[in-house]
């Protein structure tokens, strides 16, 4: 399945459009990884266990995309755009929510 972020492939031919397709991923932070990232933040450095949760999340949204598009007879996904948000809990918790979404074409 090709994904883009622009609205054209260069050198292809959409042949269909098939509609909007999304994807969302949504992952607890580990309270002890929030504590050893906000110690990171406080000292500089970047946060690997965060870097990682939000590359597993970016990578569930858009295959949960891409399933969504094969369903609709798609072969690509063109002008894609990925969104993250953090959820703050009432138990002082926090979550990670990414959003893939992009337009299902059939291509030549």
């Amino acid at each position: 399945m090709l994904v883009v972020t622009t609205s054209t492939l260069q050198g292809k031919e959409i042949r269909q459009y098939l509609g909007i397709v999304s994807g969302e991923a949504i992952l607890g932070a580990n309270i002890f990884k929030d504590f050893f990232a906000g110690i990171r933040d406080i000292v500089g450095g970047r946060s690997a266990s965060y870097e990682a949760e939000l590359r597993k999340a970016k990578d569930i949204a858009i295959e949960e995309m891409c399933q969504q598009a094969r369903q609709m007879g798609g072969n690509a996904v063109i002008g894609v755009d990925l969104d993250y948000e953090t959820i703050s809990t009432s138990h002082g918790g926090g979550m990670l929510m990414v959003t893939a979404a992009g337009t299902a074409v059939i291509i030549a």
